[in-house]
Formats: C-alpha cells, structure tokens, sequence
C-alpha cells in the first residue's frame, strides 16, 4: 500500500533540493579552508569577532600615538609652562560663547585667581580668549623622532599658535599631561612585550626539554619551578628592584626591570607546556622523526613547538597585560621607572596624595589609558583562543 506522499509528484524533488542545497553549503564552507594554512584559518574566524577587531583597532591605534609621541603630541616632554602649574583641561570647542558653529575647533584661554581666605587657585574661562587649532605646528624645543632620527623643524601635529591647548591639564610643574601620556604609554606597552618575549622564550625552552626528556631531567625541573613559585611576586619584584643601583641610567633601569619582570614570568607557562609535550612525546610524527634519526633538538624546534603555537600566541597576549601591571605597580610605588623617563605608573604617583587627586582629577587620566591597554589585550587574547580553538563553531 502506498502513502500519501509516494502519490504526491513534488514531495521527492522537494526533498531532493533542500539535501542538494545543504550539500552545497557543506562543499562550499569546505572549499573556503580547503587550501588555507592554519594561520590564516585562525584569522578568518578571529575577524568575525567584533569585539575582538575593535580592541585590536585600539591597541594599534594606542601603539602608533606612543611609539610615534614626539609628532603627536603638542609639546614635548619635559616642556613646562611656567604660571600654569595645575592647570584644568581646555577641552576642545566647536560653538563659541554667541552660539556660532565653527569648523575649525578652538580651545578657550583661562584666568587665574587665588581665594586668600583658603589660599585655593580657581581657573575661570575666559570667553574672550579664543585659540583656534591648527595643524603642523611649530613647537618651541626640538625633539627626536622615534628617539633617533632628529627633527629640525620642531613639528608636531596640532598645537595653537598663541596660548596653550592643554587637553587633559598640566601637572605641577606645568607640563602637559597629555604629551606625558603619550610619552609614557611608550614605556608602558613595550616593556610588557619585551618583559613577555623573555618570559616566553624560557618558559617555552624549559617547558619543552622537561615534557621531552621527562625522568629525572622533569623532576629537578618541576621542583625548581615550584620552589620559584612558592615565593611571592610582588615583594620579590620590590626587593629586586629596590636593590638597583641608583646611579644607573634611566635606560639601564629600563632593562632592568624587563629583566626583573621576566623573573617569575616563565614558570606558569613552562609547566602548561610541559604538560603537552608531554601529551605530543609519543604522537607517530614525533615516533617517526626518531625512527629516521631525527636528533631531540630537532624534534622538540620542529616538531613539538609548532603544534602548541596557537597556545603560544593566545598566552603571549594575554601575558602582556600582567607585565603591564606589574611594571605600573612598581612605578606607582616610586620603584620603577626614574625622571626624566616616564610612565602611566610614574605618572599615577603624584595621584597617592588625596589632596591632588580632589582637587586636580586628571591626575588620573594615566590610569584610564591602563585600563583600556590591559580591557584590549584581553579582549584580543580571548578572540585569539576561541579562532585557535579547532572545536569551535564561529
């Protein structure tokens, strides 16, 4: 006895159609990898993370203000503005006091007056001070691009000609917090790639040659690891950095606290990756190096390493994040980086005083910068994971 659907002429075509449609879908999601590397796979899925693009939108864009500061910012970095001490920030302006749009943004000049029943500085705007913005400016001292490459006609992008544009306010001494910021993001974003980079190479050394050999090559190494992280992190950072010599360079202080940050970096990942050596030892591509005579080394660089590297990458950005704490933590405590250098941390020093913070808040605009730093890493190292994942969907 037939169905009813066996009568009906357009019930198997239909069937037909939708298993066609969903085979063409499979072959061509199939042809899109077919012929990719792994590299560019994981780029593929990373970019349909939106969340993860932005931030990564953000952290070159944080690289290129720091690392190219001299140009961008409107003075340079130990330039002060005598009678400007503690000044507010003069935010940008496109309506003036009659209510007039206008195209090009201006900044307004402020009065000072001081309250002698509390000796207390009140800025006042000054409606009547208009300092239009202007590109390419002039400045008043040279500076080194970069650090390196001189640059004689003192140019930086924007600036005023007359007055002063002081977006997030000055400090004590008059300097532009702003120019600071991006002078001392330089110092704060590289030193946890190079504290990192070191972390890296030795936990990844170490880690391999423990999962690798295993035996008592593996336990002499395991105990020396849990022997370094059974010491407290910061106090040993504070005693090693307290035991600079104080006559040392700010660059030599530099590389110092790489050095100092790097210290206890490496074990954590040293045992991860010791764990999947250890589960890749025995593999039959690592079976059949050794059968061809493949020697250890060689085996371990070319073999082993590559196929953790996706898990390398993924910690490496989220590793940097804590060097970058690490090194603000320091300079916050007066330990790390020393004048005429700078950074975010050095800059949130003058913020210990409750006093500086009430009355002059953008004491802590360097500590905002941090947040968005290590918010970007994160969310950049979490996009990372989950494009590196081989089980995941998106």
């Amino acid at each position: 006895m037939k169905s009813a659907h066996s009568a009906d002429p357009e019930y198997r075509p239909i069937q037909v159609e939708q298993q066609s449609h969903r085979a063409t879908d499979a072959d061509d999601k199939a042809l899109t990898i077919r012929g990719r590397s792994v590299g560019s796979i994981i780029w593929l899925k990373f970019k349909r993370n939106r969340l993860a693009v932005t931030a990564l939108w953000c952290l070159i864009a944080l690289y290129l203000f720091t690392l190219l500061s001299e140009f961008f910012a409107p003075y340079t970095l130990l330039e002060t503005a005598k009678g400007l001490e503690n000044h507010p920030p003069t935010p940008l302006s496109f309506i003036d006091s009659e209510g007039r749009f206008r195209l090009r943004p201006f900044v307004y000049g402020y009065t000072r007056t001081v309250d002698f029943e509390t000796f207390r500085i009140h800025w006042e705007r000054d409606s009547a001070q208009v300092f239009p913005i202007r590109l390419l400016v002039r400045g008043e001292q040279d500076y080194r691009l970069l650090g390196i490459l001189p640059i004689s006609g003192r140019t930086h992008l924007f600036g005023v000609e007359e007055g002063h544009v002081f977006l997030f306010g000055t400090d004590k001494w008059g300097r532009d917090v702003f120019s600071r910021v991006l002078y001392g993001g330089r110092i704060s974003l590289t030193i946890g790639w190079a504290g990192v980079l070191i972390s890296l190479l030795l936990g990844v050394v170490i880690g391999t040659v423990s999962g690798y050999f295993a035996g008592v090559v593996d336990h002499i190494v395991q105990r020396l690891i849990e022997v370094l992280m059974s010491v407290p992190s910061l106090p040993l950072w504070l005693l090693l950095s307290a035991a600079l010599p104080k006559e040392w360079t700010p660059i030599q202080i530099y590389f110092g606290l790489v050095v100092i940050l790097s210290f206890l970096g490496w074990t954590s990942l040293a045992r991860v990756v010791r764990g999947m050596i250890l589960a890749h030892r025995n593999s039959q591509y690592v079976l059949a190096a050794r059968n061809v005579g493949a020697r250890p080394m060689r085996i371990m660089a070319f073999h082993l390493v590559p196929n953790i590297s996706s898990y390398l990458l993924v910690n490496l950005t989220l590793a940097i994040p804590g060097m970058i704490i690490a090194e603000t933590s320091l300079s916050f405590l007066g330990l790390g980086i020393r004048p005429p250098m700078t950074s975010w941390g050095a800059m949130l020093r003058e913020a210990q005083n409750l006093n500086n913070v009430i009355n002059n808040p953008w004491y802590l605009v360097p500590a905002l910068f941090v947040i968005l730093a290590i918010l970007a890493f994160n969310f950049v190292g979490d996009g990372l994971r989950d494009a590196a994942d081989p089980f995941s969907h998106s």
